[in-house]
C-alpha cells in the first residue's frame, strides 16, 4: 500500500539517461525530424532547464522521459532502467493546468491517488497537499472560480500527491502574468528543495532557467540537439543583477545566436 500522505515519503529522486536519442513524427508522407542524437543524464535530485526555441522539440523530450512516447532511435531511462511507459513516479504538469471542471479543487487533486487505486479515505492527503500549494481556502471551489495561478496550484498538488521522484514541468508558468509566474517560480523552487524530487523544466524564458536551475541544457532548432550546457553555480535565491547571472545570461543568448541583442 502507499502511503497517503506526503510527508511519510522521503524517496529519493530518480537519475534520468538519455542516450543517443533522435525522434520523428510521421505527419505526411515524409518525417518530421524533432530530435537529433542528444545524449546528457541528469543525477538523483538535480534542477536541469531544457531551454530552447519554440518547437525545437523540448516537449517531446520531455514526453519520451514520461514514458508518453517512445524514441525513434536510442534509449532513454530512469536509474539505469530504461523508460517503456508511463510511471507514477515520472510525472509530467503541462502549460494548461487540465482541470476537470466539474470537479471541486479537493476533487482534481484526489484524482491522482484514485487513479492509482489508492484505497481509503483521500481527505488527510489532499488537505495536505492543499496546505503544500497554498489552496486551502479554495479546497470545495470549482476551476472556473480560479486564477490562473491557482489553477497550476492545484495542477501541482495533483501531482505532488503521488510523491513523484521525477517532476517533468512543461512550460509551467507559460501562460501566467508576470508577477504570478515569479510567485509560482519561487513556490516550485520550495517544493523542490523541501520535496528532493529531481526536476526537468521545459523552457524558453533564459531567466526563469537561469533562476530555478542547477543546470541549463540548450537546445538549438528543430531537430533539437544539444548546443550548450551551464552549470548554474550560484546560490538561492538568485538575482537578475548579479554578475554571475548575467554573465549566464549573455552566455546562453549567444548560444542561442541572440548575442547581437545584448
Amino acid at each position: 500500500m502507499v502511503s497517503a500522505t506526503l510527508d511519510n515519503e522521503t524517496r529519493p529522486g530518480l537519475s534520468v539517461q538519455i542516450s543517443r536519442v533522435s525522434h520523428a513524427y510521421r505527419t505526411g508522407a515524409e518525417p518530421v525530424d524533432v530530435i537529433d542524437n542528444v545524449t546528457f543524464g541528469v543525477d538523483p535530485g538535480e534542477f536541469v532547464a531544457l531551454l530552447g526555441p519554440s518547437g525545437c522539440g523540448k516537449s517531446t523530450l520531455l514526453r519520451l522521459v514520461a514514458g508518453l512516447d517512445q524514441p525513434s532511435e536510442g534509449k532513454v531511462g530512469t536509474d539505469m532502467v530504461r523508460v517503456t511507459g508511463p510511471d507514477p513516479a515520472r510525472l509530467l504538469v503541462f502549460q494548461d493546468p487540465t482541470l476537470f471542471p466539474w470537479r471541486t479543487v479537493r476533487q482534481n487533486i484526489a484524482l491522482g491517488l484514485e487513479a492509482r487505486g489508492v484505497a481509503g479515505d483521500h481527505r488527510a492527503a489532499t488537505d495536505e497537499a492543499l496546505a503544500l500549494v497554498g489552496l486551502e481556502a479554495f479546497a470545495d471551489a470549482l476551476p472556473h472560480e480560479l486564477s490562473g495561478g491557482m489553477a497550476q496550484r492545484a495542477a501541482l498538488a495533483r501531482v505532488l500527491i503521488n510523491h513523484p521522484r521525477l517532476l517533468l514541468l512543461d512550460e509551467p508558468f507559460g501562460k501566467l502574468d508576470a508577477l504570478t509566474r515569479m510567485t509560482l517560480q519561487g513556490e516550485l523552487l520550495r517544493l523542490w528543495q523541501q520535496g528532493g524530487f529531481t526536476t526537468m523544466l521545459v523552457t524558453h524564458d533564459v531567466e526563469e532557467a537561469l533562476l530555478l536551475a542547477q543546470r541549463v541544457i540548450v537546445f538549438g532548432p528543430r531537430p533539437a540537439s544539444v548546443v550548450f550546457e551551464a552549470e548554474v553555480d550560484l546560490p538561492y535565491p538568485r538575482h537578475r543583477d548579479d554578475p554571475g547571472f548575467i554573465a549566464l545570461r549573455r552566455d546562453i543568448l549567444i548560444a542561442l545566436g541572440h548575442g547581437e541583442e545584448l
